[in-house]
């Protein structure tokens, strides 16, 4: 009994086997042609989006953010070279006006510079001419004197070292005059009597103007001792020529030149000093320095 059962069984799971081999190769079969034909593959890509739908929008997220960055850090460096120029532009102004202030200031102490230098050359000028008119020497004044006036009036400078070495007053002037007086009324020393005779016959007979100074040596000795008191030496000396007695005034002449030509020495040094510059021109301010243009 037990073989008769045996074939039986195998004669029935040989058609189910094949049976379902042959279902396998149609399900391969149908497979291989829809991916074959691009139906899975559209399927899938439609399935794709729905099953991870976050990656899909990571490329186009991700250049945004990057945009963004660059846009604000170039914001930021516009925004700090727009304060960069207006501080350099403020530093600027306030350099300028710095400049300004510090030439005006330079200015004023030119000035008070050129002030105090005029002022000694005129403190210098006027202690000499005193030394002088009192007949004193110049001592310590004379190297001042020629640091000041030794470049520009040399000749003047001399002149006054000069007479201060030897002094020659308007009061000794008159004194001398004074002793000279009688000497210089008459004729020289050596006069002979014919020159004495016709001197006095021709001071008998003088034809004139009545607005002409008398030609007498009276009139002349009077007009002169008149000049000195006026301290009008030239006048004086133009006098005691025309006088008879004038060759024993020849030391006295050229003493009164002396006094003249230290006179106009003394007036020299003191125009120079009242000349001298007491400012200088104001200096260009130093041109600022160039802004860079706002980006």
């Amino acid at each position: 009994m037990a073989d008769s059962h045996r074939p039986l069984g195998r004669s029935r799971r040989g058609p189910a086997v094949l049976l379902a081999a042959l279902l396998l190769v149609v399900l391969a079969a149908g497979a291989w042609y829809s991916w074959h034909s691009g139906w899975l593959r559209s399927a899938a890509s439609r399935l794709a989006p729905a099953m991870d739908p976050a990656p899909a929008n990571l490329p186009s997220a991700a250049p945004s953010a990057a945009t963004a960055a660059i846009v604000a850090q170039g914001n930021l460096i516009q925004g700090n070279m727009i304060a960069t120029n207006a501080a350099l532009a403020d530093a600027t102004a306030r350099l300028t006006a710095l400049q300004q202030r510090l030439a005006e200031l330079n200015q004023q102490a030119l000035s008070a510079s050129g002030q105090a230098t005029r002022a000694e050359a005129l403190l210098v000028a006027f202690a000499a001419r005193r030394a002088i008119e009192r007949g004193q020497p110049l001592g310590t004044l004379e190297t001042p004197l020629r640091t000041r006036f030794g470049a520009t009036q040399p000749n003047a400078v001399d002149q006054i070292i000069a007479a201060a070495q030897k002094p020659v007053t308007i009061g000794g002037l008159s004194q001398d005059f004074a002793v000279l007086e009688p000497r210089l009324a008459g004729g020289p020393a050596n006069e002979r009597t014919w020159d004495w005779m016709s001197r006095q016959l021709g001071s008998l007979f003088i034809i004139r103007h009545d607005d002409m100074p008398s030609p007498a040596p009276e009139g002349r000795l009077a007009r002169a001792r008149a000049a000195l008191a006026g301290q009008r030496v030239d006048l004086a000396i133009a006098e005691i020529e025309r006088l008879p007695g004038k060759d024993a005034a020849t030391d006295w002449l050229a003493h009164a030149r002396d006094w003249i030509a230290t006179q106009r020495a003394l007036d020299q040094i003191e125009s120079a000093a009242l000349s001298t510059p007491t400012a200088a021109p104001i200096p260009a301010p130093i041109a600022p320095m160039p802004t860079a243009a706002a980006q």
